[in-house]
């Protein structure tokens, strides 16, 4: 904790008188942290009795606009529609180093009961960017009030992760030629994970995000003379369930990969069976072999099963978001940094790759960097799933996160 302490003991120095008694210090401390903490949960509740989609993230990105501006930080606005990126520059000329954090919400109907839930319906902050933006900021308090550091620190805050076209619209918009960055970190939190302990690794730590559609075309009819049509409905249940035997019976069980239908729209009515329909899901791999083993089979078995009943099907795979790679010395530097702040028992630099995926990918495969995970915890709302109606992110851990990019910041800008 010495970058968290280090800070607390500069604000009690500069507003305290000095201390005759080491337990009264003490108590200071904790109040001192109490009161950080409680400041930046207001932020943070704040972004999360508000939150707005991707790529509409507009009242957001004034928020952090404010702050950052108020602060007399340098900021850049604007970037793929409502992105920013802030500059700190140290004493003196040295590396150029970025934090990223993402701050977009998702189209769910919050169901937790607590003051600061979601006022908006079918708005919610249920993957915790109003955590990760939060910890963002008040790591570029600290940075900007009493930092010590030589070069330059980057903040961006990215729009539009949940899409994954957010980074790729940055980098195309100049992110990384307007702006000279040497490496980039992010950090996502995980419910189910101890709270506040850190993992990263080197190489693959998520998966790739595929998307893919099939399109069969079958022939309509009157739903009493089935025999006269090409029944999309069955036809489209046949290739769901055999969908489900690409990763069980088609990749090698060392080889991790997930299929999952999560649309099945036709044209069908209460006395009309329909002719066309549409397949719509998301498959994850850890691998190119795998993708290219999951797509191969997809289509396969759709144009089998069409085959078969005399039609035929268009299907659509799509890549929106690569696996994401850590690069072994930004890896290093990430698990250093944690280790420094909280001990070797609440670090794990080869933690297991996670079967999400993460548009970082795109911004670490233009610039070298390193994806770094946070336990949200195991309990109550902090440990339900992302993207769970009933999750929030832990509050408790928003000191802790800030004074990491704070740590890693100061380590590698030495």
């Amino acid at each position: 904790m010495k970058t968290l302490y280090s800070f607390l003991i500069f604000i009690l120095f500069t507003s305290l008188p000095v201390f005759s008694s080491s337990e009264y210090f003490v108590e200071a401390i904790d109040q001192e942290s109490d009161a950080l903490l409680k400041k930046i949960t207001t932020w943070r509740q704040h972004l999360h009795k508000y939150p707005e989609l991707s790529n509409r993230e507009f009242k957001t990105a004034k928020y952090i606009e404010q702050h950052l501006r108020s602060l007399g930080l340098d900021v850049k606005t604007g970037i793929a529609k409502t992105g920013l990126v802030a500059m700190l520059k140290g004493d003196k000329p040295g590396p150029l180093v970025a934090l990223r954090a993402d701050m977009d919400a998702l189209p769910i109907n919050e169901i937790n009961t607590f003051s600061y839930k979601s006022t908006i319906e079918n708005r919610m902050h249920a993957c915790g960017h109003d955590g990760h933006t939060t910890m963002l900021l008040g790591a570029a308090k600290y940075l900007a009030e009493q930092g010590s550091f030589d070069g330059t620190v980057y903040f961006i805050f990215q729009p539009d992760e949940e899409n994954c076209f957010g980074a790729k619209t940055m980098i195309e918009e100049g992110l990384f030629t307007k702006f000279s960055i040497d490496e980039v970190y992010g950090m996502h939190n995980i419910p189910g994970m101890e709270a506040g302990t850190f993992g990263t690794r080197k190489g693959g730590i998520t998966t790739s995000e595929n998307l893919f559609e099939i399109s069969i075309n079958g022939k309509g009819g009157h739903a009493a003379l089935p025999h006269m049509s090409k029944d999309t409905i069955t036809i489209g249940s046949q290739i769901i369930v055999a969908l489900q035997t690409i990763v069980s019976r088609k990749l090698d069980p060392v080889d991790a990969g997930v299929v999952s239908v999560t649309e099945f729209i036709t044209d069908g009515k209460k006395n009309v069976l329909p002719g066309n329909g549409l397949i719509k899901g998301d498959a994850r791999a850890f691998n190119e072999k795998t993708n290219t083993i999951i797509e191969q089979s997809m289509r396969q078995l759709a144009n089998g099963i069409c085959d078969s009943h005399g039609i035929s099907c268009d299907v659509k795979y799509e890549t929106t978001c690569p696996m994401t790679f850590n690069k072994p010395e930004q890896a290093e530097a990430a698990t250093r940094a944690a280790i420094t702040l909280l001990g070797n028992d609440n670090c794990n630099g080869d933690i297991e790759p996670r079967p999400f995926s993460e548009d970082f990918s795109i911004m670490s495969e233009n610039t070298p960097g390193c994806f770094v995970l946070m336990g949200n915890g195991t309990k109550g709302s902090q440990g339900r799933p992302l993207h769970s109606a009933d999750y929030d992110f832990n509050d408790e851990l928003l000191v802790k996160g800030s004074s990491y990019w704070v740590e890693l910041a100061e380590q590698q800008l030495r």
